[in-house]
């Protein structure tokens, strides 16, 4: 299973990759790999505040259909909207090109409930 080093997480396998007052967020490769098949993916609204653990987006896969929650409080800033006509990168590159939402961090504080990379390995152990 893939866990990247750099890259904060919560246990509903988001992930955030902090930038400053920037975060990205994703899904990790465990959810898309648990979801299946990524079929279609609702992005949020850009403009759209979100507090942690609200329900920013739906990734729906041929098996079912998942609320992606936000890892931090925060403004989106842009969506990928290639997910939009390619929703399969998720499963082809959740890290990279498969990345959901860019967000401004509205507080800094929001970033002390999330798992490193460690924790998050020992996580998914229990699973």
């Amino acid at each position: 299973m893939t866990v990247q080093q750099e890259l904060l997480y919560t246990k509903d396998h988001e992930w955030a990759k902090v930038d400053g007052d920037a975060a990205t967020v994703g899904i990790t490769f465990y959810a898309q790999e648990q979801l299946g098949e990524i079929v279609f993916v609702e992005l949020p609204k850009v403009g759209k505040d979100f507090g942690v653990h609200k329900e920013m987006a739906v990734v729906e896969s041929s098996k079912a259909a998942s609320d992606v929650y936000c890892p931090v409080a925060g403004k989106v800033t842009e969506v990928n909207s290639q997910l939009e006509s390619k929703p399969e990168l998720i499963n082809e590159d959740c890290y990279g090109q498969g990345w959901i939402c860019k967000l401004k961090i509205a507080d800094k504080k929001s970033l002390q409930g999330l798992m490193d990379a460690k924790k998050y390995e020992d996580y998914l152990k229990t699973l």
